[in-house]
């Protein structure tokens, strides 16, 4: 299935800006599967962070896949731009937009994958309607807009919950987890279902982000085999 294999995603938001380049080198070093982009318009989250330029810069910058987190009002609005600034995936919420159907044909119709992501509030059955119609599932585990937040044990249940759907009704989407993913919760996500891990603080602000990937692999690909 699609969604076998686990993917790290580094999320740069954690990363040092002013030397974006080799942040990106040092966790291409240590394996990522792709990065992971929060764009943060500071209306539907209190923050602000990157826009279209930095997709455009960042999809020169590496050959690795861009997972592109819409935390914006009216995403249908930015679909289009983020997709022809280099996106692989876009990822809308749910509660940003009242079309979420409309939204996630978008994406696709525009050639890349599509990713429905739910704030911690949020139950999972508002996604019932959609499942059939996403690449990926982001379960946050923090309250959107700012990096370094500690993890909130719900999204455990959740994720299991989209694990047994996705077993019953032989679906292929990943289950993605982002929010105080670390070493120490990784293998008890991987357990529970997630598959796509974005984790910023636990790659980036450790003196060696290449191994940091390296390690929350091992634990999730450790933690997959003693399931099985």
């Amino acid at each position: 299935m699609s969604y076998a294999r686990i993917e790290i995603a580094p999320s740069i938001l954690a990363s040092n800006f002013a030397n974006l380049g080799e942040e990106i080198r040092k966790v291409e070093q240590g394996g990522a599967d792709v990065l992971h982009v929060d764009v943060m318009d500071g209306h539907f989250v209190p923050n602000i962070s990157i826009g279209i330029p930095v997709v455009e810069s960042l999809r020169k910058a590496t050959r690795l896949p861009l997972d592109v987190h819409l935390m914006i009002e009216y995403p249908e609005e930015y679909i289009e731009e983020f997709v022809r600034a280099g996106a692989d995936r876009v990822l809308v919420h749910e509660e940003a937009t009242v079309h979420l159907d409309r939204a996630l044909a978008m994406i696709r119709e525009h050639g890349a994958e599509a990713g429905a992501v739910i704030n911690p509030a949020t139950p999972v059955v508002m996604l019932s309607e959609v499942l059939d119609k996403v690449d990926t599932v982001l379960v946050m585990s923090v309250n959107p807009g700012f990096g370094g937040q500690k993890f909130i044990p719900g999204a455990f249940d959740k994720i299991r919950h989209l694990s047994e759907w996705r077993a019953r009704y032989n679906g292929a989407f990943r289950i993605a987890v982002d929010g105080g993913v670390d070493l120490e919760n990784i293998a008890e996500l991987a357990k529970a279902g997630a598959n796509t891990f974005v984790a910023g603080t636990s790659i980036f602000h450790t003196s060696d982000p290449s191994a940091s990937v390296r390690q929350l692999r091992q634990l999730a690909n450790n933690a997959l085999s003693q399931k099985v």
